[in-house]
């Protein structure tokens, strides 16, 4: 299903929710998304070769392939960028990425040279200008990846998560805002308790976050948070989570 999460003065952003067919075979949901400002467009983390063809005929009734400017990758893992030769190949965008993982890329391609299309985002993060707006590379560091990149739509004021905020919900439930948080925290703890490297991080991370003004936090798996009330309620949630290393102990390393 496509859900249009924001459609004024030109701007659209749009998320995919039911590209991946996670009953027949056995993979992770996850979530794709297209920014469109005024004929420029950026997808954000399109996943791999399973969701290719649906994301490509999905985004075509709303934006032409060719015309895309950007992959935006919050990290480098399969779901995020496995399918990005074939990106290369129908468009002239150039893929941006935390400058840890651009000698990474290649290895999803055909090993030709494609010099000047991966980008390295530097780790202070960046603005990308896009067609009359930008979008912001906000630093996530080590919140699932050591090069970890968020992207804010200013226009939209949209803030896209990556794994952050991921939740493991059933296939059909992917596309609906979160209402309950405090119910949806059973699908979220697990995931961050060990995806997340240490509350460090998330503590730094929310104190940069609420400088923004963000009317919606959408992750790459799950449900999204819509609204002021939703958007505090998880950065809080996070600020204060015991994560990653902050619960190992020697029981955690022992010789089998």
């Amino acid at each position: 299903m496509t859900v249009e999460l924001y459609n004024k003065d030109g701007h659209v952003c749009l998320a995919f929710y039911d590209l991946v067919d996670e009953e027949n075979n056995h993979a992770v949901q996850s979530n794709q998304f297209l920014i469109a400002d005024n004929g420029h467009g950026a997808l954000l983390d399109p996943g791999g070769n399973m969701t290719y063809n649906a994301l490509l005929m999905g985004m075509q009734k709303y934006f032409p392939s060719k015309d895309l400017d950007y992959i935006l990758a919050s990290h480098a893992d399969p779901d995020t960028i496995a399918s990005v030769n074939k990106w290369f190949v129908v468009s002239h965008c150039k893929v941006m990425i935390s400058a840890l993982w651009t000698r990474f890329v290649p290895h999803f391609t055909t090993g030709r040279d494609l010099t000047g299309r991966i980008v390295g985002i530097p780790d202070e993060g960046m603005r990308l200008p896009l067609g009359q707006n930008e979008v912001w590379a906000i630093p996530a560091h080590f919140m699932h990846a050591e090069g970890n990149f968020h992207f804010y739509d200013p226009k939209s004021k949209i803030l896209f998560t990556g794994d952050l905020g991921a939740s493991l919900v059933d296939h059909a439930d992917a596309e609906k805002p979160v209402t309950n948080f405090e119910d949806h925290l059973r699908h979220m703890t697990g995931f961050h308790r060990r995806y997340i490297v240490t509350n460090k991080v998330c503590r730094y991370w929310a104190a940069m976050v609420r400088k923004l003004d963000i009317e919606m936090i959408v992750p790459q798996h799950g449900c999204r948070f819509e609204g002021k009330e939703m958007v505090n309620r998880f950065i809080g949630w996070i600020e204060n989570l015991e994560c990653g290393v902050d619960l190992m102990t020697q029981d955690h390393y022992r010789l089998p």
